[in-house]
Order: structure tokens, then sequence, then C-alpha cells
């Protein structure tokens, strides 16, 4: 992407790569679609009878899709700043892509569902790991338990300096205000090295 300045000058915006990650059926695709400018690269595939051992469908029976690489979606700050938004797999049997994804990136997003709220640990987990800055959204789906953001904190074994939000993935304003979370939490980070 290139912008033509007021002084007729090319110029490139820096890009910031932003990951959308968590737990199978939390929302991650929800997520970038409801945020991005751009209509997001999905490689959703339909659930089959194959995965019928594999994929875990408790508290998410109505799910018929997955992704199987990732979801790709763009959000232009300003003609200096562009975000790019990577959304991971959630399956287990796919993590093995989320080294690449996560490369390069100034942070993430967990994603977690309190009906399934121990599928968020390995994601949480590998961020911690890997000292990447990340701040967990609670996504709040129709129907679910409502849980304070301290509950889930406790339920998680968060440390205080983790950001706890709640949203709706659907809703753009919602997931903005998580990526703004995330940048200020990013930034926070940075100024105290």
């Amino acid at each position: 992407m290139v912008f033509v300045g007021s002084d007729g000058q090319l110029t490139v915006p820096t890009a910031v790569k932003i990951v959308i990650a968590g737990g199978f059926g939390t929302g991650k695709t929800t997520m970038v679609a409801s945020v991005s400018e751009i209509p997001p690269l999905r490689t959703e595939e339909l659930l089959t009878e194959a995965g019928v051992h594999v994929d875990d469908l408790a508290g998410i029976e109505g799910k018929d899709t997955t992704t199987v690489a990732l979801d790709f979606g763009r959000i232009t700050i300003n003609t200096k700043v562009v975000l790019y938004l990577f959304g991971t797999p959630g399956q287990n049997r796919f993590w093995f892509m989320w080294d690449e994804l996560a490369t390069g990136a100034i942070g993430a997003v967990v994603l977690v569902d309190t009906r399934r709220l121990d599928s968020s640990f390995p994601s949480i987990d590998f961020f911690e790991h890997r000292a990447i800055p990340f701040v967990v959204a609670v996504n709040c789906f129709d129907g679910s338990q409502l849980y304070t953001v301290d509950e889930v904190r406790h339920a998680l074994d968060l440390d205080e300096a983790i950001p706890v939000v709640l949203c709706d993935a659907r809703d753009r304003e919602s997931s903005k205000s998580v990526l703004v979370e995330l940048i200020l939490h990013t930034m926070n980070r940075l100024a105290a090295v």
C-alpha cells in the first residue's frame, strides 16, 4: 500500500502486525471480519465426520466451520500506519502455524469463551512463553453466563498487568476497543523497558 503525501511524495506506511488468537470457536474469524476494512481472507472449511472424535464441540454444538490456516484483515489508521490482523486456527492440530503467524507481531488478542475457559490456557501460555504482549478479550456470547473481569482474571490466573476486557467480536466498535487496548498495553510495556 502506497500513499501520495500532500507534498506529492509517495509514502509507505508502517505495517503493524497483530495476532487474534484463542481456542476453537472463540470468535477469532468473527473479530477479524468485524473490523477489517477489506473483505477478510478466510480459510474456513466445513467440519466433517472425520473430525467428530478430534474436535470438541461441547458448548459450541452449532459450529459447522473451522479455520484451517488463518484469517487476514487490514485496518488503515492513516497514511503512516496500517494494522494487519492475522487470526489463528483454534484446534491444536493446527498450532504448528502459530509461530509463523506470531513472528513480527507487536502483540496479540487472546479471545476467551467462558463456556470453554479451559481452551484459553494454551493460547495464554503461547504468548507468555514468547514474551509477546497480549490482552485477554472475553467474547460475551449470547446465552453465556456473564462474569466480571476480576472473575475471569482469577479463573485464568492472569497477572494484574495483563488487561482483560469484555467484548462482542461481532461488533466493530467493540472489536476496535479491544485492539486499542492491545496497542496501549504494548506501548506501555515498551515504555517500561
